[in-house]
């Protein structure tokens, strides 16, 4: 096929690459080793790299020949040689674990620098062309969060936007919003972007010894949206594990009789705002955009009613019968919320206090807090996407990958918010990764632009390749071939020509 002429920069990817070292494995799926992968677009043609990222993890582990960094679904042990003492320092010392930097899950993009994240306090800084490890930055150099989301967001400035959670403060379990500085004053030139850190707000946690897990969250113009979900971490569990033998994983528990809470955090005021929504028990880890209409938010999410998604990744479960015996219990399902933020404050309980044309409801109750139910937009996807350029805005489309009752998934879709259809592309024995929406320089509407996606192939000898789509018509434009075996990835971004800083820069 044929690329389009201004289709020119690199297309960054994310995830876990190897499984075992030495005589060892992971558990998890979500543990392996992290491997980037780049496809470099220039002048209509493709250039594929891959590498693993050099982090500590991955140096420990290769020298050593076994696992003995621990991962979140993985518990690693020290040397079965050493002695009492030795061994029992490592079990005092990992009840305030000290973090894998094997940074698998995403991309992000922070000044000039780009940097693989994952959801612990440690990001690793890589050369997008040549996928080079740089330095490793500690976030809790510069704030105290012991774990991070690696979907940060970012402003009109450039500035990031993330939220981590607090574990170790005198038992005072937070979320904590902080913003990471676009560019830093000339004078301060050589200190680095987070050094110019500032934490926005903390939201005290429900439960101290148990916070919510949380991927993602939310933002509109004024707003940051941030879900608390009873989908939680056991503290005293996690301190243990290691003793134990167990892995981190086993500390998250989800409680189905629980409720869901909606934060609402003002941008300008950095205060919460003070009526309390809610809905019942889900468990989700991807928001897809929001907006705010009519002094409502609205916010749309990718959510289950259990927690059987992470289990389907343990490595037993990923054998050869894979698609046949792994079927989730819940199949994820676009929801959108509608929370009014100006409403009557007279209003009777019991009445639904969303003024907008929606089917979302949220309906006062008897303790003055409001009980939100949301609208099922479409079922079967994940990984959303959307043009960035809309987002907080109102907007009309999401670019996922399709899932029916397997996690893995078979096709991509283009989803219209607005009239529910949905464009599909798919073919036998691919799976395709999270798609990503690249706008056309002159774009006059959202979905002007094409949607870039690496698909691997089920059939071992055939070779996996680059997708590249139409996103108005979701029509192939043209692959490009890759003749090495490509991994099933998560996360990642395009990075524009002029934004790749080259090396006599």
């Amino acid at each position: 096929g044929q690329l389009p002429t201004w289709l020119q920069g690199i297309l960054l990817r994310n995830g876990p690459g190897m499984h075992t070292v030495g005589d060892s494995k992971y558990n998890h799926w979500f543990d392996g080793l992290a491997l980037l992968h780049s496809f470099t677009f220039k002048n209509g043609e493709v250039y594929y790299r891959s590498k693993y990222l050099r982090s500590d993890t991955y140096n420990c582990n290769i020298e050593a020949n076994r696992i003995v960094v621990s991962e979140f679904g993985t518990m690693a042990y020290p040397d079965p040689c050493k002695n009492i003492f030795a061994k029992a320092f490592s079990y005092l010392s990992h009840t305030i674990p000290e973090f894998t930097d094997n940074c698998l899950i995403n991309i992000m993009k922070a000044g000039d620098d780009f940097y693989a994240t994952s959801e612990t306090n440690f990001i690793r800084k890589i050369n997008p062309q040549t996928l080079e490890t740089l330095e490793k930055v500690d976030y809790n150099k510069y704030v105290a969060v012991n774990v991070t989301t690696s979907h940060p967001h970012y402003d009109s400035a450039g500035n990031i936007l993330n939220m981590g959670t607090s574990i170790v403060d005198k038992g005072k379990t937070k979320y904590v919003l902080f913003k990471i500085p676009s560019s830093v004053p000339e004078q301060a030139k050589k200190k680095s972007c987070f050094k110019h850190l500032e934490v926005v707000c903390s939201i005290p946690s429900r439960s101290l010894l148990h916070p919510s897990y949380y991927h993602s969250f939310g933002l509109t113009e004024n707003y940051i949206i941030f879900i608390e979900q009873p989908f939680r971490l056991d503290i005293l569990k996690m301190a243990t594990a290691y003793i134990r033998g167990v892995s981190w994983a086993s500390c998250l528990a989800f409680n189905k009789d629980d409720k869901t809470w909606f934060h609402f955090i003002d941008r300008k005021t950095k205060k919460e705002v003070s009526t309390k929504f809610y809905t019942d028990a889900m468990v989700f880890f991807h928001h897809i955009n929001a907006y705010e209409e009519d002094g409502h938010i609205v916010f749309d999410i990718i959510a289950y009613t259990d927690n059987s998604l992470y289990d389907m990744f343990y490595l037993k479960n990923l054998g050869k019968d894979f698609e046949e015996n792994t079927k989730l219990t819940s199949i994820p399902t676009c929801k959108r919320f509608v929370a009014p933020l100006q409403y009557d404050k007279d209003a009777e309980v019991g009445s639904n206090l969303v003024t907008l044309p929606s089917a979302a409801t949220a309906v006062k109750d008897k303790d003055g807090n409001i009980y939100c139910q949301p609208e099922m937009l479409c079922e079967g996807i994940e990984l959303p996407r959307i043009n960035y350029d809309y987002n907080g805005k109102k907007y009309k489309y999401v670019f996922a990958t399709e899932v029916q009752w397997s996690p893995v998934p078979t096709k991509i879709a283009k989803f219209n918010t607005q009239t529910k259809e949905m464009l599909h592309w798919g073919q036998d024995h691919c799976w395709p990764s999270e798609p990503i929406f690249v706008p056309s320089p002159d774009a006059k509407e959202e979905d002007d632009g094409v949607v870039l996606t690496c698909v691997v192939k089920t059939e071992p000898n055939e070779a996996p390749f680059l997708l590249v789509l139409d996103a108005k018509t979701f029509t192939e434009l043209g692959r490009a071939t890759v003749n090495v075996e490509m991994h099933l990835d998560l996360h990642g971004m395009f990075i524009p020509e002029q934004d790749v800083k080259t090396e006599t820069e």
